[in-house]
């Protein structure tokens, strides 16, 4: 909790100096060039596969949309925070504008929760493909699929709305983050009065976006392994290929997410500095970059429509040379 009489040293913060840069020194260029080459690949990668679906109508599926909406999320989310990363990299001051540093918050807080509840989504939608394959057309309708494709972004809107309505409304005795991105709790701690009720929405908020999506997916997948272990083998092989894409990228999400909640709320000083910097870039590339080489890898029907269109764009391109 913090003091109430810090009050009285609170002045109007239009900026935030981050801190969290290390002093890379000659290799500033060199973490510049792979952080690019990184940010580059996610955009191939998630663009192609974006493509891939929405022009093969045999992939106009409930599993290959919300594979879809995945991608559109990861563009989302990288477009709007690695391009600062790299900016940054190459500044020697750090200080970003107040009501920038909130829409960062809003973008980076809006992309972790839509990308758990996709993946919540996914996961029932495997469940009635394995459980209940007889009903799966009922149950996983054209209006059915776009409401748990679309409902995330809607929740979003009002859950990340009430977060930066409080956050703004805060009156801060500092400006200092020692992050290299603007974050929700390294502000709250720099209010000068007592957070609680901030805190309780933050609480809430955590439980809504990351605790009940990875208990309904947990759920799901006890469901999922009761009924393979009644089955036959083939159907035992048939659900781990379908399923072990996604609960790769559950779990990869899952110990990126807990890596940065507890930067947020921990004294992580003791950590070295380019650790810190590390687990927090993992946060911002691990999913747009997992996502779409383990799907594009291990689901057949994406993997060999990628092969023949990149091998289509490689003879066109030698036929015209």
């Amino acid at each position: 909790m913090n003091d109430p009489f810090r009050r009285h040293n609170s002045t109007p913060v239009s900026s935030f100096v981050l801190t969290g840069y290390v002093d890379l020194g000659s290799l500033r260029w060199l973490f510049f060039c792979a952080l690019l080459l990184l940010y580059l690949l996610i955009i191939f990668c998630n663009v192609l596969l974006i493509c891939v679906i929405a022009l093969n109508r045999s992939l106009h599926e409930p599993m290959y949309m919300f594979l879809c909406s995945l991608f559109i999320n990861a563009l989302y989310g990288s477009v709007a925070l690695i391009p600062f990363l790299l900016v940054h990299i190459l500044r020697d001051v750090h200080i970003v504008p107040a009501p920038f540093c909130f829409l960062q918050i809003y973008i980076l807080y809006g992309y972790g929760t839509i990308e758990f509840l996709l993946l919540a989504s996914m996961s029932y939608d495997r469940y009635v493909a394995i459980c209940h394959p007889l009903h799966y057309r009922t149950r996983m309708s054209q209006s059915k699929t776009a409401a748990l494709i679309f409902l995330p972004w809607i929740y979003v809107l009002l859950l990340m709305g009430v977060m930066i309505g409080l956050r703004s409304s805060l009156e801060l005795c500092g400006n200092v983050i020692d992050k290299v991105y603007c974050d929700n709790h390294p502000i709250v701690k720099l209010a000068c009065y007592d957070t609680t009720i901030i805190n309780i929405y933050s609480i809430v908020m955590t439980f809504n976006a990351i605790v009940y999506p990875l208990i309904v997916i947990v759920y799901v997948y006890f469901r999922i392994l009761k009924v393979c272990w009644r089955g036959e083998k083939h159907t035992r092989q048939k659900a781990m290929n379908t399923c072990a894409p996604h609960l790769a990228s559950v779990l990869n999400f899952a110990v990126a997410g807990l890596f940065e909640i507890l930067q947020s709320r921990f004294n992580m000083s003791h950590v070295p500095s380019m650790l810190r910097v590390f687990l927090s870039l993992y946060f911002l590339l691990c999913q747009p970059l997992f996502n779409p080489l383990i799907y594009g890898l291990v689901l057949t029907n994406i993997r060999h429509i990628c092969r023949d269109l990149l091998l289509r764009v490689f003879r066109r391109d030698k036929s015209d040379s």
